[in-house]
Parts: C-alpha cells; sequence; structure tokens
C-alpha cells in the first residue's frame, strides 16, 4: 500500500470527524464493501443489527447511517452492559416522580430522548429477558410507557443495535427472544475484524500518526518498513482500538523521525510471523503474569485431558467440564459477570443463566438487589 494511496474515510461530521474517522476505513475489499452495504441502508427506515467484535467501530457504522439517513433527530447511543440490570428499563423507557426508591422527578427515557431520530443500543445481547419483551411491543407500537406510569408516548425513533457475539446461540439457549431477533434483524451487517481486512492496517496506522502528531503539536513521524511488518503480522485481538493505543504509545516512546518495531508496544513474536502462514499451535499468548505461554500447548494439553476423562466412567462429563470453565473464568473475571461474558464470547444473559444452573448466584439475592432498586424484574 504506497503513502499516497487515498483512503475513504466514514467519519461523523463537523468537529468530530477528527476524532471518529478511525475505525472504518476503506481501503481493503471487504471494507469497501462494509461501506457499500452503511451507503445503501442509511436512506432507508429499517432496523439494523451490526455484528462484530469489540473496537470494529460498531458506533461508528451506526453513526453513519444516521447520518446519511432522512432523520433529523438526535443520535443516541446507549451500551446495554453499561447498566446494572434494574436500572435499564429506567434509562430506557423512563420514569414518574416516586415510581420507585430515589425517584425524585419525572425523568424522560432514551427512547423519548432520541424521538425523530436513532436511538443506538450496542451490546443488545446483554439486555434481560423482561426488558427484551418490553422493547419489542415499543418496536410494534411505537410509544412507549414510563416506569410508574399508564400513559402511552409517542415515539419516532429507528433502531439500529449491535452484538459482538452470536444472538442466534442466544436465541437457541433461550436466552433471547426469537420474536426481537428477527425484528431487530430486518437488515444486517457484519463489520470484520482488522486481522480480516490487513489492507486497512497501514493506511490506519498512518491515519492515527496524524491525528496524534496533530493534536500534541510533534512533529512529523513515519514508519520504519521493520514496523509496517510488525504491525501487518499481528493478530489485533482489539482491532481498530488497539491499533490506536499502540500507534500512540509509539509515537510518545519514539525517539527520532521514524517509529521503530521496538517503539510498538506489540508481542515480541509478531515480527517473526510476518510473511508466514501460521497455524493455531504457533500463535504465542500473553499470560497475566507476562510470561510467554503457547495457546498451541494449552489446548493440546486440554485436549489430553478430556481424552482421559472420556475414557473414564465419570458420568456428565459436559456438565462438568461446562462448571469447571464457568467457575475459572467467572474467578479470574473477579466475579465480574460483564467481564466473563466477554472473556468467553458469550452474552451476559448466557453466562448468568449458566451461572444460576450451576447454583453459583443466589436467586434470593438477586430478587432482593432488584427489590431493594424499586425497579419491578416483571
Amino acid at each position: 500500500m504506497s503513502e499516497s494511496h487515498q483512503a475513504r474515510l466514514l467519519a461523523f461530521p463537523g468537529t468530530h470527524e477528527s476524532k471518529w474517522t478511525k475505525p472504518l476505513l476503506a481501503c481493503d475489499a471487504r471494507s469497501e464493501n462494509v461501506q457499500r452495504q452503511l451507503q445503501r441502508l442509511a436512506p432507508s427506515e429499517a432496523s439494523v443489527l451490526i455484528i462484530g467484535e469489540t473496537g470494529t467501530g460498531k458506533e461508528l457504522a451506526a453513526r453513519y447511517i444516521h447520518e446519511h439517513s432522512r432523520r433529523n433527530g438526535p443520535f443516541i447511543a446507549i451500551n446495554c452492559g453499561a447498566f446494572s440490570e434494574h436500572l435499564v428499563e429506567a434509562e430506557l423507557f423512563g420514569h414518574e416522580a416516586g415510581a420507585f426508591t430515589g425517584a425524585q422527578q419525572a425523568r424522560a427515557g432514551w427512547f423519548e430522548a432520541a424521538n425523530g431520530g436513532t436511538l443506538f443500543l450496542d451490546e443488545i445481547g446483554d439486555m434481560p429477558l423482561y426488558l427484551q419483551v418490553k422493547l419489542l411491543r415499543v418496536l410494534q407500537e411505537k410509544q412507549v410507557v414510563r416506569i410508574g406510569s399508564r400513559k402511552a408516548i409517542p415515539v419516532d425513533v429507528r433502531l439500529i443495535a449491535a452484538t459482538n457475539v452470536e444472538l442466534e446461540a442466544a436465541v437457541e439457549a433461550r436466552q433471547f427472544r426469537r420474536d426481537l431477533y428477527y425484528r431487530l434483524n430486518v437488515a444486517s451487517v457484519r463489520l470484520p475484524p482488522l486481522r480480516e481486512r490487513k489492507g486497512d492496517i497501514l493506511p490506519l496506522a498512518r491515519h492515527f500518526l496524524q491525528t496524534y502528531q496533530r493534536e500534541s503539536g510533534f512533529e512529523r513521524v513515519g514508519l520504519a518498513q521493520s514496523a509496517e511488518n510488525a504491525l501487518l503480522a499481528h493478530d489485533w485481538p482489539g482491532n481498530i482500538r488497539e491499533l490506536e493505543n499502540v500507534i500512540h504509545y509509539g509515537l510518545i516512546m519514539s525517539a527520532s523521525g521514524v517509529l521503530e518495531t521496538d517503539d510498538l508496544r506489540l508481542p515480541h513474536t509478531a515480527t517473526t510471523r510476518y510473511g508466514a502462514q501460521s497455524s493455531d499451535d504457533d500463535v504465542v499468548d500473553i499470560d497475566d503474569d507476562g510470561s510467554d505461554a503457547s495457546t498451541g500447548d494449552v489446548f493440546k494439553f486440554v485436549g489430553a485431558g478430556l481424552r482421559r476423562l472420556l475414557q473414564s466412567d465419570r458420568p456428565a462429563i459436559h456438565q462438568a467440564v461446562e462448571r469447571l470453565l464457568l467457575v475459572t473464568a467467572f474467578e479470574h473475571c473477579d466475579r465480574n459477570q460483564v467481564r466473563t461474558a466477554k472473556r468467553l464470547g458469550l452474552s451476559r444473559n448466557i453466562v448468568r443463566a449458566q451461572l444460576k444452573r450451576h447454583g453459583l448466584l443466589e436467586p434470593a439475592s438477586i430478587s432482593a438487589a432488584a427489590r431493594d432498586s424499586g425497579v419491578a424484574l416483571a
């Protein structure tokens, strides 16, 4: 990819442009295909489901759809995993004064705030089942009822939802309503991870360099060939967000006008894999304690253990292995459900159901917490 290549950037309008041009840059053929999809969907009123890993630019895609639609209202972005389960309902649909403890005055929800515009619900898979029912009704009836009220309020909102997990699996596990899934998935856009669109890596890296040079007043810094090789070799599990952080860090640490490999905060083995096709057994991870560990060797070890279990007479092996994985991940994530779900690549609803099934959550304590909040669960 030459330095003179002019990439097409999907950007927020006005003052946001310099900050938000990063996630969707159309140099790679896959990115160009995504851009064409967004351009076709934007003028319609269809609900859109955006699917992609964390850091691939799902919110930017939603903003692009809104900015190129016929809607004149605001764009409101909400992360469904950012609120506790007993607060999501009040945030989305609003509440009247005295509806629950602490509700001293009436407050409009995000649906009302987005009236005439677009509401973007990120991590839709984390939405509790009882709220999925209410969301479906709002989409069908085009009106909301605040908590503590019986009056329906008309709303004109286009909904765009996003997920980093496969909702089909959540539907089959009965943790996501099938009817809501079909209602949201009128049109879907799948954002490929950065590792699958190598043609975007170097143009994005140069874009980040220019952005942070401009913001921080640094002199112009280029990329050494070895640094470009390292960037192309990396798997980018954190996608665009990780690339931005790597470039920002490298710019700060660079002692010359050229960004070298040593300036980049990347795994040491990245450059050794450049230009070679690596298998799963070749991938190297960094453990929490900073030591190198071969993922392939770990999976071989686990596989050997599973074979021994299968050769034994132990009953209910699947349940035992599932519980072991769940307990290990839950403890590793400090018993945080949202972090556990993200680490396992599942929705919070699925993780929550599994924790309950294996007796790792006390239903009574959950109900008590909800009652204390003053918000009904059903």
